[in-house]
């Protein structure tokens, strides 16, 4: 998968020392994916979120965080849309 907008990932890191490593490894790993279907994404994280139109939302540090993002499977582009704590994520109006 290619990763558009990790600027918004890479400027949550410079403010949330925590979910460095985790971030990290979540970037290397979706990098070297190539998910065809939702499922497929299922499979290696059973704790995201899918949504309509292509919508994920990933837990961070534990669901500390959450990464929203839309997946065009097709091209294998994934746009990082926000990320947040959870207490954000819970005004976020995601469609």
């Amino acid at each position: 998968m290619r990763i558009v907008n990790k600027k918004a990932i890479d400027d949550f890191k410079r403010s949330h020392a925590d979910a460095v490593k985790a971030l990290d490894a979540w970037v290397s790993d979706v990098e070297g994916a190539q998910w065809s279907t939702p499922n497929q994404l299922k499979e290696r994280y059973p704790r995201a979120s899918i949504l309509k139109a292509g919508h994920a939302v990933f837990d961070i540090v534990g669901n500390k965080y959450r990464l929203w993002v839309q997946i065009t499977y097709k091209n294998d582009v994934l746009y990082v849309k926000r990320i947040g704590t959870h207490k954000e994520y819970d005004g976020w109006e995601i469609r």
